[in-house]
C-alpha cells in the first residue's frame, strides 16, 4: 500500500475536526452504508443497511440526517422523517439498479398482471415504492412474499432477489428484469477457486448474487445478515460474496478470523463516491438535500409500513 503523505494526513485529520464540529453545530447525524469507504465508516454515527439506517435515523432527535450511501437511501429516509433535513453528500451517488425500472414501466407490468401484488425491494426510488404494494427487503423478502393473501406478485427490480425467493414460495413470481452491477461480477467459477484455495473457509452470498452462486453458498443473507452470521459462526475463515466495504467492520469485529473475497471486483463505485472531503462539504454547505414530493412520500410508505407490519 502507497505510503500516505504527511501534509495528506493531516488534512484528512482537519477534514474529521470539522465533520465533528459541523455535525454538533447542525445537530446532525451521519449515516454510512456497509459498503461505504473505511473512513467513512469510521466516522458515521451509525452503521447499518439502507433501511434499518433510516429507521435508526427517524427515531433520533437530530435535525439533519447526512446519508452516506446512494440516492434511493437518502429519499427512505426523507420518506420515514419528513420533518427533518436529508442530505446526500454526493448528489450523482446513484444506485444502477434502481434506475433499471421507472414508473411508466412497473405500470405496464402491472396492467398485464392485474390479478398480481406488487413486492419491491428497498433498493429502488421512491417513486418505484410508490406505485407499489409492498417492499421487502434482502432479509425479509421471502417473508414478505409469502405473506400475501394471492397466488401472483411482480417483484421488482431485482431479478436476482426473485429468483431466490422463488426457492421458498409456492406464488408465481413474475421477476423484473433488473440487476446489481456488482452482485453479478460474483462468478461461480471464481468462488469453486477461492474454495478450492481456502477449503476451510465457509462461503456467505448476498441473495443478489446469481442462483448459480447461491447454489455454492453455505449460507445466503443480508449484509447485516453476515455481520451476525460471522460473529456467531465457530468457523475461522469466510469467502465473502458481497461488496468489499463490508470488510471494514467483518475484520474490526473479529480480528482473529480471515475473510476473502472470490473476486477483486466487488467494488460499487457509486458507493465509493462518498469522501470525507465530500461530507464536509455536504456539512458546511448543507448540500444536497432530498425532497420527496409529499404525494409519492405518502404511497411510498404505505408500502414501507405495510412491510413493517409483518414484522
Amino acid at each position: 500500500m502507497e505510503k500516505q503523505h504527511p501534509d495528506y494526513i493531516q488534512y484528512l485529520e482537519a477534514l474529521k475536526d470539522e465533520i465533528e464540529s459541523l455535525k454538533k453545530e447542525r445537530n446532525a447525524i451521519i449515516l454510512a452504508h456497509n459498503y461505504q469507504r473505511d473512513e467513512i465508516q469510521e466516522i458515521a454515527d451509525i452503521c447499518g443497511d439502507s433501511l434499518g439506517l433510516s429507521r435508526q435515523a427517524a427515531r433520533t432527535d437530530a435535525d439533519v440526517i447526512v446519508f452516506c450511501g446512494v440516492d434511493f437511501m437518502a429519499e427512505s429516509a426523507a420518506i420515514l422523517s419528513p420533518q427533518k433535513t436529508v442530505l446526500l453528500p454526493v448528489r450523482e451517488a446513484g444506485c444502477p439498479m434502481a434506475d433499471m425500472i421507472d414508473v411508466h414501466q412497473l405500470r405496464k407490468l402491472k396492467s398485464e398482471h392485474p390479478d398480481a401484488e406488487v413486492v419491491t425491494y428497498v433498493n429502488s426510488s421512491a417513486a418505484i415504492k410508490a406505485e407499489s404494494d409492498i417492499c421487502c427487503t434482502s432479509a425479509n423478502a421471502v417473508e414478505v412474499v409469502n405473506s400475501l393473501d394471492v397466488k401472483k406478485v411482480i417483484f421488482t427490480p431485482d431479478r436476482n432477489l426473485a429468483f431466490y425467493v422463488a426457492r421458498f414460495s409456492d406464488k408465481e413470481i413474475i421477476a423484473y428484469d433488473g440487476f446489481c452491477p456488482t452482485h453479478i461480477l460474483v462468478f461461480a467459477d471464481a468462488v469453486k477457486r477461492a474454495q478450492a484455495e481456502h477449503p476451510n473457509a465457509l462461503f456467505v452470498a448476498h441473495p443478489e448474487c446469481t442462483p448459480d452462486v447461491i447454489d455454492l453458498a453455505d449460507h445466503v443473507c443480508s449484509t447485516s445478515g453476515m455481520y451476525k452470521y460471522v460473529k456467531e459462526s465457530d468457523a475461522d475463515e469466510f469467502i465473502i460474496g458481497t461488496e468489499m466495504g463490508i470488510l471494514y467492520r467483518l475484520r474490526k469485529q473479529n480480528p482473529h478470523k480471515k475473510f476473502y473475497l472470490p473476486s477483486r471486483q466487488l467494488l460499487c463505485p457509486n458507493m465509493k463516491m462518498t469522501t470525507l472531503d465530500w461530507l464536509a462539504q455536504s456539512l458546511r454547505y448543507m448540500r444536497y438535500k432530498v425532497d420527496v414530493p409529499e404525494d409519492i412520500r405518502r404511497e411510498a410508505r404505505k408500502a414501507l409500513d405495510r412491510m413493517l407490519e409483518i414484522g
